[in-house]
């Protein structure tokens, strides 16, 4: 079963604070965790292409090796010594899975948890040889098919934050910006009635996008309608721990916002967002 290296969150904190960030929080993905198999079900069940169906499978038997006990226990150790790290976790979101995947988090004393959508129903739409799916089954229609999953996440109170709210734009192909327009809407419009506040991250700097998640357009949207934005690097490798950092910030100030939420088991904290942000 994979485990993590015993300096791994120091070094993380380490790579983090040297880029203006105060306060790391971590995120493991929920499906990686061997605890995760009865609550999230067998979602790729549901596809009716074979090839993405059994692509799915290979990847979840090949990622799901880590313990949800062992990855807590980790990070409440690093608390315990004094880091400033949260507890946290990205919960995969699965329609009609909701409450037994909350009923699995339960005991746990999670500071924030993140949702987000990364696959419709077998299709991991971040594949590598994702863009010849996206063509053949059209762009804006699977546009459509993840901002309904999106949508339904944000208006499903059971996370505090939206990771990568329009996470599918990640391999650079996008529709018309009238059309994104009218799929941004439902979200935000959930996101404000449930409470839910929205990741402003720098990965999608990092990926074909080329964008900070989420787009300008939407981020603005969002402040509009009042919805609050946390601040994140989605780091998967130590140097990339508060990367652009600046730029997250930067971008947050750019369309109104002056401050974010930091969280403490759960309960939310409004902060000013820093004047400046800037790597050494």
């Amino acid at each position: 079963m994979g485990v993590y290296p015993p300096d791994l969150i120091d070094r993380y904190v380490e790579v983090a604070l040297s880029r203006g960030v105060t306060e790391l929080g971590f995120t493991e993905h929920l499906y990686r965790c061997v605890e995760s198999e009865a609550a999230l079900g067998r979602w790729w069940e549901g596809e009716s292409n074979p090839v993405l169906r059994e692509r799915m499978i290979e990847m979840v038997t090949r990622e799901r090796d880590l313990s949800l006990e062992r990855y807590v226990t980790v990070v409440l150790d690093a608390k315990a010594r004094g880091l400033p790290v949260k507890l946290g976790l990205e919960v995969d979101f699965q329609l009609g899975r909701v409450q037994q995947v909350l009923d699995l988090l339960a005991p746990y004393p999670w500071d924030f948890l993140i949702g987000s959508v990364h696959w419709i129903d077998g299709w991991d739409f971040t594949a590598h040889d994702a863009p010849k799916e996206f063509e053949r089954r059209g762009v804006a229609t699977a546009w459509r098919q993840y901002f309904e999953l999106e949508t339904a996440l944000a208006g499903a109170r059971m996370v505090d934050v939206l990771a990568h709210a329009d996470y599918v734009k990640r391999v650079g192909l996008r529709p018309s910006q009238e059309f994104m327009h009218e799929l941004y809407l439902p979200v935000v419009e959930a996101a404000a009635h449930s409470g839910v506040a929205v990741e402003v991250s720098s990965a999608g700097l990092r990926r074909a996008s080329n964008e900070i998640f989420p787009a300008p357009a939407l981020l603005e949207l969002l402040r509009g309608a009042g919805v609050p934005i946390t601040l994140a690097s989605d780091g998967h490798l130590v140097e990339q721990a508060g990367l652009d950092h600046d730029k997250v910030v930067a971008a947050a100030r750019a369309v109104g916002y002056t401050s974010y939420l930091r969280f403490d088991r759960r309960a939310a904290v409004q902060t000013d967002l820093p004047e400046t942000a800037s790597e050494p």
